[in-house]
């Protein structure tokens, strides 16, 4: 069991509100209201803006020059791959990059994203990884649970694009070496007493992306 099975072991409640959200059973079943899809889509594009500013301050904490490279490949991940699919799903609705990048924060993008900043900020690359880890390892395993047989098998699915990205190959492959990489880090800098501290970070994190569903959930039905 490596160290990111052991924190959602750990943290199984917290993890479990966040990987079987409403949002996610309904977008899983197709009938996630498009308001709500909306709401997420621009609220996490801005909050992606933060994150990357998340593994930039990972590559300045790097401690090495292949933890360096590991925090340049979650930012190019979020950069490159992630935040087009959102520029991309959100000019569907006739919305310009700039106009998303406009939008104001609502509440839980601001709370989970200031919070992965500030255990950064406050605390080592082992603790701001932790922090990251229920988004960056997390929607892999979201998005392979969606669709187990593959993105071909959902058809004309409505949320096939989004479902397909988490659930492909390419990021399942940037997810796995972030779960590589943790597992190192925990490997260096870890202690048992200090694993009890990491499930905190590692619990909050997944409660915040609960709240972070439940907020399209509310904005899109409200």
């Amino acid at each position: 069991m490596d160290i990111f099975d052991r924190l959602k072991s750990a943290a199984k409640a917290d993890w479990t509100s966040y990987v079987d959200h409403a949002f996610v059973r309904q977008m899983a079943a197709g009938t996630l209201p498009q308001a709500a899809f909306r709401t997420y889509l621009v609220q996490d594009y801005l909050f992606l803006i933060q994150f990357a500013r998340a593994y930039a301050l990972a590559i300045y904490k790097g401690r090495t020059l292949s933890d360096m490279r590991a925090a340049k490949a979650g930012l190019a991940a979020i950069l490159d791959v992630e935040m087009d699919l959102h520029i991309r799903l959100c000019g569907r609705w006739g919305l310009t990059p700039a106009e998303i990048e406009a939008a104001p924060e609502h509440a839980a993008t601001i709370a989970y994203t200031r919070f992965v900043l500030d255990c950064g900020v406050s605390g080592d690359l082992l603790d701001l990884h932790v922090a990251l880890a229920p988004c960056a390892i997390g929607y892999a395993e979201i998005g392979r649970n969606l669709t187990p047989a593959g993105a071909d098998a959902l058809g004309d699915h409505p949320y096939r694009d989004w479902i397909g990205e988490y659930a492909g190959d390419a990021y399942q492959e940037i997810a796995m070496a972030a779960r590589r990489h943790l597992d190192d880090l925990a490997a260096r800098a870890m202690t048992e007493r200090r694993f009890a501290e990491l499930t905190t970070l590692f619990a909050k994190a997944s409660r915040l992306e609960a709240d972070f569903w439940q907020m399209a959930l509310n904005d899109g039905t409200a």
